[in-house]
């Protein structure tokens, strides 16, 4: 395409582009010199995560969510690359808002694999680590089975959203010959999460700065992997850059593993907070029959075998750079 007999530089588009991960995303393309173009309804992300820039022709905000954008054909056609991060996020709104889940997962990654098989253009389709379920597995693995709740849980309607995203993209890739990579994300963290939606180290620090009690669900002694937002980031660019990921699923994630207890002693410990742990029961923070995942430890084999890059910020960088500690 060109215009007065210019060939039109073509953008980087990024769904949920103003949320937490997004807004790094974008942020990190801008900086090397990239146009993009951002499609959010803010209803999780805000505009202030946006970076502002002087060349206002680098970056476009369209306000809408994916499924009502009007001209989202034309701006995939006119992408180079997808980056479809647009989802529901965070425990307390996947048990508070079921259908919203659903349907704001399901009906979102459709339209955007639609689109993007029109004219073939790449795309990156991120997932959760929730689709592992209740695997007891040491380590996950993408080719493991996966155990998912009954669905009288509410529990497992995000992950079985997510799933479902993973079979629809791979079902493009396979029947459409789309070129689609998926990830799944084990527990992205940084600056810019908050904890409104339930995100257990932004609610930690919040409540440790202000010298609160650090409420723990349960008993503590489940286990997460904590990656930093700029690894991530790296690890999707990474992954955009590489041909030979199409139509493979790969882990996201740290390996550094540290139940929810000691997460939160050691951000008071960090922080200098004056805070006490307070231990929850499931039945008072979520409805009867909450399940939790007592493990969530991600192989990353298959990320280092096809991107040379394995994740090097450690917990103790993340809890300071998130606590905006020097």
């Amino acid at each position: 395409m060109t215009t007065n007999g210019v060939p039109e530089e073509k953008h980087t588009l990024i769904t949920g582009g103003a949320g937490f991960i997004g807004s790094h995303l974008t942020e990190r393309l801008l900086n090397t010199g990239e146009r993009v173009v951002v499609i959010d309804d803010l209803s999780t992300g805000r505009l202030e995560n946006l970076p502002k820039t002087n060349e206002e022709f680098k970056l476009r905000f369209i306000e809408s969510d994916v499924t009502s954008c009007k001209d989202l054909d034309e701006i995939v056609a006119k992408s180079k690359y997808v980056y479809h991060l647009a989802a529901a996020v965070g425990v307390d709104l996947v048990v508070q808002s079921p259908i919203r889940t659903i349907e704001t997962n399901l009906k979102s990654t459709e339209a955007i694999l639609e689109a993007a098989a029109q004219k073939n253009t790449p795309i990156l389709l991120p997932s959760s680590s929730e689709v592992y379920g209740k695997s007891s597995q040491e380590e996950f693995n993408e080719a493991d089975d996966l155990l998912i709740g009954p669905p009288t849980l509410g529990r497992w309607s995000y992950a079985c959203s997510k799933l479902m995203d993973e079979f629809l993209a791979l079902a493009f890739y396979n029947e459409r010959q789309l070129p689609v990579t998926v990830v799944r994300l084990f527990n992205t963290v940084g600056p810019r999460q908050t904890g409104r939606y339930g995100m257990v180290l932004p609610r930690f620090i919040e409540s440790a700065k202000a010298n609160e009690p650090i409420r723990v669900f349960g008993d503590g002694k489940q286990s997460r992997c904590f990656c930093d937002v700029h690894d991530t980031i790296e690890a999707l660019i990474r992954l955009a850059n590489c041909p030979e990921a199409y139509g493979n699923v790969f882990n996201i994630g740290s390996k550094e593993e540290v139940s929810i207890l000691e997460l939160a002693n050691r951000v008071i410990t960090i922080t200098g907070s004056k805070s006490e742990v307070k231990l929850v029961p499931y039945d008072l923070a979520y409805d009867s029959g909450f399940e939790d995942m007592q493990r969530r430890r991600p192989s990353l084999n298959k990320l280092i075998e096809f991107t040379n890059f394995y994740p090097k910020t450690s917990l103790d960088d993340i809890i300071r750079s998130v606590a905006e500690i020097e």
